[in-house]
């Protein structure tokens, strides 16, 4: 019996230890914002600086607005675009979950046959502070791949 309370303790510290562990954020820290349901997230909304490197075909930078309406945001380019978003145009979508960027996508090629642009499936990280992010998707063709990045500091 006594070991069965002493487990069951245990279980339900760790429990909540992880919980905790899962999203650090808490309401009023800079740069976040409590949502409908309680939890509370990241606030991406505003104007970023961006660097879109190509992976071989140079970098870009421009601004990108991202407006955020609950835990899904969507990023557009504001001063030129690039070859696969124009100004005013979205470059970046997704969903952020406490500190964590669940799915994230960006514009871009295809493949370099037809140059068709796609929103492509990546992956993201969110700095502590919430004030930078990077996007990579490793872009593999004939056997070879680049990484294309996509980062973005606040302004």
């Amino acid at each position: 019996m006594k070991k069965g309370i002493i487990f069951l303790l245990f279980c339900i510290l760790s429990a909540t230890v992880y919980a905790q562990m899962d999203n650090p954020l808490k309401e009023g820290m800079p740069n976040t914002v409590k949502l409908e349901d309680g939890e509370v997230v990241y606030d991406l909304n505003g104007e970023w600086n961006s660097a879109y490197d190509t992976g071989g075909w140079g970098t870009l930078e421009d601004v990108v607005k991202i407006t955020q309406n609950g835990n899904q945001f969507v990023g557009i380019y504001l001063l030129n675009g690039d070859r696969f978003a124009g100004k005013n145009k979205e470059k970046i979508k997704g969903k952020i979950n406490g500190n964590v960027i669940d799915e994230v996508y960006f514009y871009d090629v295809e493949n370099s046959a037809t140059w068709n642009p796609i929103w492509a499936s990546s992956e993201a990280k969110i700095s502590e502070n919430g004030n930078e992010l990077v996007i990579k998707r490793v872009w593999v063709e004939k056997g070879s791949s680049t990484t294309r990045t996509f980062s973005l500091k606040r302004k």
